[in-house]
């Protein structure tokens, strides 16, 4: 994929994410952004690893699912980040 699908598979995957975790998570469309490219990389290096499926065409629903779950992990990480600096 280009870094253009890259962008627009991140920013997809880490909304889809947000909207998928339950409560408010801290960050807006850059934050979204950046945790979904990350996560979707993140998704990619971890599928190719356990399971032999890595990132390859934009509109295949394994790279879809990576992307998403690879967001999640991001995202949970994010978020015991950042409730850790407000207590």
């Amino acid at each position: 994929m280009t870094i253009i699908g890259w962008i627009i598979l991140g920013l997809l995957a880490g909304a889809i994410a947000k909207a998928i975790l339950p409560g408010k998570q801290a960050g807006g469309w850059i934050a979204t952004l950046i945790i979904g490219v990350v996560g979707a990389l993140l998704g990619g290096w971890l599928g190719s690893l356990l399971f032999d499926a890595p990132l390859e065409d934009f509109f295949s629903i394994q790279t879809w699912i990576l992307a998403i779950v690879g967001s999640i992990i991001v995202l949970l990480i994010w978020g015991a980040i950042t409730n850790r600096r407000r207590a």
